[in-house]
């Protein structure tokens, strides 16, 4: 859906305490980072959930309709639920494992809730992620075949291929989000699929969401949805998305291994420039040029701005408030990255 010409807009060291960690003390360092979140109403008069996804599920090709998870169909976001003619919020992680429901925190996290269409909100149920093995289609509620199945023996369900590692970084995000330190219940990820009447706080099938999240990698729609979340609404990131690696990490072939994402940094990369404030009222400053460079900026589609050759600034008073991207490049090196225009 987007042009991949960048990575997600991390903040400046919002990741710098999980530095140099592994196992449980990294799980825990990255608890305190994403928790304590803005938390959002359920359904309310003011800004609720229905309004978050409205933003961060919205089709690029038509403003007005958002994208549904387990399918892809993209309908009209105004309508809501409309007497179950329209859509829901489908938890990703159910809210019965857990005995949640729809309360403030796991019942309203929005990194855990996508637009579905109803009935396939029903069929997915509370079931388990898992390859099905006796797999039936699964059909919307206007008769499209969404490619998503769920088995005919276990209570599981498997998504279309497309968004199998989103529901796998969904899935981590909320055992490490919610771990039992606060009013929340410790929520785990774990081997077993539950039968529906069982409320435990676990979610299966670790190694299933493990495979899905290697064969799926992050999508420049994340990373969108990510910085949405974080910019807009909610203030905390998925790490799974940021760093992927980080999984491997807890749950992988990296456990035991202490985690450094200064490792990471491509050999193309400007990475002496610094490039500030985010947000940003009316110019972004870059510290670092020891001559004039070439920027480009574009919009969170990745649709072309405008260009220009700079010394220190780059002005940006004309734009409207929302998230753009800004290019940097000389030298056979760039940096990329994205800001806030308030």
């Amino acid at each position: 859906l987007y042009s991949k010409i960048l990575s997600a807009q991390i903040p400046n060291g919002y990741y710098d305490s999980a530095i140099n960690l592994a196992d449980d003390d990294l799980k825990y360092a990255l608890n305190q980072i994403i928790d304590n979140h803005i938390e959002f109403p359920y359904t309310s008069q003011s800004v609720d959930t229905w309004d978050i996804l409205k933003d961060t599920d919205r089709d690029p090709d038509n403003s007005n309709n958002i994208i549904l998870l387990y399918s892809g169909v993209s309908v009209d976001g105004s309508q809501e639920y409309n007497n179950g003619n329209g859509w829901t919020r489908e938890h990703v992680w159910a809210k019965s494992r857990g005995d949640f429901g729809t309360s403030l925190g796991p019942g309203t996290d929005v990194h855990s809730l996508r637009p579905l269409d109803n009935t396939t909100n029903s069929i997915r149920n509370n079931r388990g992620f898992d390859n099905c093995t006796v797999c039936v289609d699964v059909y919307d509620q206007w008769s499209n075949l969404t490619g998503s199945k769920i088995d005919d023996i276990e209570w599981s369900f498997e998504p279309r291929d497309e968004v199998k590692g989103d529901v796998a970084r969904m899935i981590f995000y909320m055992d490490v989000r919610y771990e039992g330190y606060d009013s929340h219940p410790d929520l785990e990820v774990s081997e077993t699929i539950l039968d529906l009447s069982d409320n435990s706080p676990l979610h299966g099938v670790r190694s299933t969401l493990l495979e899905w999240h290697r064969n799926d990698p992050v999508d420049d729609w994340e990373e969108n949805r990510n910085d949405i979340i974080y910019y807009n609404y909610q203030n905390n990131r998925n790490p799974f998305i940021d760093y992927p690696e980080l999984i491997e990490h807890l749950w992988g072939n990296q456990i035991g291994i202490e985690w450094n994402y200064s490792l990471k940094l491509p050999d193309n990369v400007l990475s002496n420039l610094s490039i500030y404030p985010s947000p940003t009222n009316d110019k972004l400053i870059v510290k670092g040029l020891s001559n004039e460079i070439k920027v480009s900026v574009f919009n969170i589609l990745g649709g072309f701005l405008f260009s220009k050759t700079i010394s220190s600034e780059i002005d940006v008073s004309s734009l409207k408030s929302g998230i753009y991207i800004v290019k940097i490049y000389g030298d056979h090196k760039e940096k990329i990255t994205r800001f806030v225009k308030n």
